[in-house]
């Protein structure tokens, strides 16, 4: 093997696991949009905050938005209290995201009817994340057009949220990374 293809074959494998960190410019003579700040600006919704129970709870989930949903009606977190969300943040362009979403997909049909929804947000015009959403498979809710990675701190993507049935965030990290076994852990938690 060669000391070239040892390097691509590694360096291949760290951006799977690391995510991507900046979307790619659209085109040369546009800029790449910026990333989420941890913080979001002035007058937005701020951060999850803890709530009195934190010990046995995580932070609050702050509510979703989306300029447009494919596979569902207009979506909320209020709506789906009650049911355990995996929320994903995603994009067409990042090659670790075209990577896990077989991976949801195949979680989608596993959980689907065991009271988990899953929902993936992009900030993606509805053009560029329509063809893409059906070429991949991807039959859960989609919501595009999204600022609310910002709200969650998003800093590099894929990333995903489990939020409980009581709507605290409680479990986030890579979606290959732990995802299933901390919705068996709410999954249990339910039984």
């Amino acid at each position: 093997m060669s000391r070239l293809f040892l390097v691509g074959a590694v360096l291949t494998v760290a951006l799977a696991l690391t995510g991507c960190a900046e979307p790619a410019p659209e085109s040369e003579s546009e800029s790449a949009p910026e990333v989420p700040a941890a913080k979001p600006p002035a007058g937005e919704k701020q951060p999850p905050e803890k709530p009195a129970d934190a010990a046995s709870r995580g932070p609050k989930a702050p509510e979703i938005q989306a300029a447009y949903w494919l596979n569902t009606a207009p979506l909320s977190l209020t709506d789906l209290r009650g049911k355990i969300v995996v929320l994903e943040f995603w994009a067409t362009w990042c090659p670790p995201c075209r990577t896990t979403i077989p991976h949801l997909v195949k979680m989608y049909k596993t959980y689907k009817d065991k009271g988990v929804v899953f929902v993936s947000l992009t900030n993606e015009p509805r053009q560029k994340v329509e063809p893409f959403v059906g070429k991949m498979g991807m039959v859960y809710p989609v919501g595009g057009g999204s600022p609310t990675g910002r709200v969650y701190g998003v800093r590099g993507i894929p990333h995903a949220f489990i939020i409980d049935a009581s709507g605290a965030v409680v479990w986030q990290g890579h979606p290959m990374g732990g995802l299933q076994q901390a919705i068996e852990k709410q999954l249990g938690k339910d039984r």
